[in-house]
């Protein structure tokens, strides 16, 4: 028993956080660049680059719930997880090999199909192994922060110096390296295959504080995750080079670590809802200050605010839903969410920023990203009106 307490430990400290960093250096590597890649190399419209970018998330949004109900299922995760790492970094290869919109068209798809199963696979494997063994999820995931960071940097200076193409490879290397270092993840004993019912999954569905953070979700992560598409455009509208794109992202992600590090500890001081809201509230202030137009400096400057939005939101919102949720359903309810979130939110807001950006300027579509995000704060504040509710009536 304490051996096997002893493994537990060295994997927490170990494994999770080395493997949350290649799978999110892989993300950094390819997604803060791609729409830059888009318009420069391959020559689209923006419009054609808004429906490619917004590809990703709707189809996030049909695969992310059936790989929850599949892990939920075969109770397999791990093995799930490793066959979308090596199909992912398979279809990023071929991507570098395109030169089509049909065929960036269908490899987006394939390539969304695969990634969109890693991030809550892996979500629900890091829950899991600190509800057995002890620790902080937050202190797990903000080595996802720094990987994507280190990427943005990296590979945008190799991109701008050496080919641009290195986006893709740089993506496939590191989720096989991943993929390697996925074989050594915690097993923990699960149900028999095929515990799962469709009443299950009905009943999740039937909560309504789920349902109302399914909405609040879809309307403060749509316009994160969408972001990471225009973002690059920003910069580089007001003057940036590709390096200077990868530095932004650093200073982004990288202050997002602290924050995650330190989530669970304001959890418990202020509790779930209380620090969504804030987080909301600061995303909502960013996007209407990108939305003024704003100096290249100014952009640069407040690019660490996203470590309190973001760096809070993540670990926040992913643990609320595993709480919401029943423990049969639980790998179904972190899939449901980041479908909604990084798949239909971001879809929307992907796709509506690709239209604005075509009639007007980028500033139209940060505006975009304001109002959503202040919608999103009103759902929280119904959301926590609920709590307050529940609580008196206990």
């Amino acid at each position: 028993m304490e051996e096997a307490f002893k493994r537990g430990a060295a994997a927490r400290k170990t494994v999770f956080p080395l493997f949350y960093f290649l799978i999110f250096f892989a993300f950094g590597a390819l997604f803060p660049l791609l729409s830059v890649y888009l318009q420069e190399e391959a020559r689209l419209s923006g419009a054609a680059i808004g429906w490619i970018m917004s590809l990703p998330p709707i189809v996030t949004m049909a695969a992310q719930p059936l790989w929850g109900t599949a892990a939920d299922y075969t109770r397999k995760p791990v093995g799930l997880l490793l066959a979308a790492l090596v199909l992912a970094a398979l279809f990023g290869v071929m991507y570098a090999l395109a030169g089509s919109y049909r065929l960036f068209v269908v490899l987006t798809v394939l390539l969304s199909a695969m990634q969109s199963a890693i991030v809550p696979l892996s979500d629900s494997l890091a829950l899991r192994h600190v509800h057995e063994q002890g620790g902080n999820y937050g202190a797990i995931r903000l080595w996802g922060s720094l990987g994507f960071a280190m990427a943005v940097l990296a590979v945008g200076w190799l991109s701008d110096h050496i080919a641009f193409a290195v986006i893709f490879y740089a993506f496939s290397l590191a989720l096989l390296t991943a993929a390697a270092l996925a074989t050594r993840l915690p097993r923990y004993p699960m149900g028999a295959p095929g515990a799962l019912t469709r009443q299950d999954v009905r009943g999740l569905l039937a909560s309504r504080p789920f349902r109302l953070l399914l909405v609040a979700t879809f309307l403060l992560f749509g316009p994160i995750l969408a972001n990471n598409s225009y973002f690059g455009l920003l910069i580089h509208e007001l003057g940036g080079t590709l390096t200077g794109i990868g530095l932004a992202f650093l200073f982004a992600a990288g202050s997002e670590a602290p924050f995650m590090k330190a989530a669970d500890r304001l959890i418990g001081r202020f509790g779930m809802v209380r620090l969504l809201l804030l987080a909301a509230l600061i995303s909502a202030a960013r996007w209407l200050a990108y939305a003024a137009d704003p100096p290249l400096w100014f952009v640069y400057m407040t690019t660490v605010v996203q470590g309190c939005s973001v760096g809070l939101a993540i670990p926040t919102a992913l643990q609320y839903a595993r709480r919401l949720a029943p423990e049969r359903v639980q790998a179904t309810a972190v899939a449901l969410y980041s479908a909604v979130g990084n798949g239909l939110g971001a879809w929307f807001c992907t796709l509506v920023g690709g239209y604005l950006l075509e009639r007007w300027q980028i500033g139209a579509v940060y505006l975009f990203f304001s109002i959503c995000t202040i919608m999103g704060v009103l759902v929280l504040l119904l959301l926590a009106k609920r709590e307050r509710t529940a609580g008196e009536e206990k």
